[in-house]
């Protein structure tokens, strides 16, 4: 094998590491609700007044959510999805 092919076959060998990677990474998090800065949410909130991330308009909303690891949402005050419907009924 020469070294150009060597190169790329680690090189492929590396990419498709990171892909399988990432599920396992999205695994270990978790919506935590009423956490993020304004600006600095993920996503869209959970009442359906925005829907794209970086749009929350104050700090800690409790509309507003952050991935963070999972089982750390609790110890930062945060609250569940289901927690964070209930603020609205």
């Amino acid at each position: 094998m020469n070294q150009r092919a060597m190169i790329a076959a680690t090189a492929a060998a590396v990419m498709s590491m990171g892909l399988m990677a990432a599920p396992a990474a999205a695994q270990e998090k978790e919506k935590c609700f009423g956490i993020a800065k304004a600006g600095q949410n993920d996503c869209a909130n959970v009442f359906g007044t925005h829907s794209c991330a970086g749009q929350s308009k104050v700090d800690m909303d409790k509309s507003e959510w952050k991935y963070v690891a999972k089982g750390t949402c609790k110890s930062m005050n945060g609250l569940s999805l289901e927690e964070a419907k209930k603020l609205k009924a």
